[in-house]
C-alpha cells in the first residue's frame, strides 16, 4: 500500500507556525550549513542550537536591511576603509529587526 501524500499547507498558516523563529532562520548558515528554516547544529550535526549562528545572523540582516553605518543596500556587504568585512556592522542587524518586526 502506498501512502498519499497531504494536502499542501497553504502559505498563511505556514506563516504563522513560523512566526515564532529566529527572523535570522530564514537563511542558509554559512557556519553549519543548515538549510532555511531549519535550526543550526554544531559541526558534528548531534546538538541543535537555540540561537543561531552569528555568520548566518549576519547573512540575514545583509540581505534585509541598508546599513546605515557604510550606507549600503540589501545584498552588498559592509565595510570599513574600502576593505569588505566579515561581518555587518551591529546597527545594521539592529535595523533588519526593526523591519522584520
Amino acid at each position: 500500500m502506498t501512502r498519499q501524500p497531504g494536502a499542501p499547507m497553504p502559505d498563511t498558516i505556514r506563516h504563522h507556525l513560523r512566526a515564532k523563529q529566529d527572523p535570522a532562520r530564514a537563511v542558509d548558515c554559512p557556519h553549519c550549513g543548515a538549510l532555511p528554516h531549519r535550526p543550526c547544529t554544531t559541526p558534528s550535526k548531534r546538538r541543535i542550537l537555540t540561537e543561531p549562528h552569528p555568520q548566518r545572523r549576519s547573512k540575514w540582516a545583509e540581505t534585509v536591511a541598508c546599513c546605515p553605518e557604510c550606507q549600503v543596500t540589501p545584498t552588498t556587504p559592509c565595510h570599513e576603509e574600502g576593505r569588505a568585512r566579515l561581518t555587518v556592522h551591529d546597527r545594521r542587524i539592529e535595523e533588519a529587526r526593526e523591519t522584520a518586526a
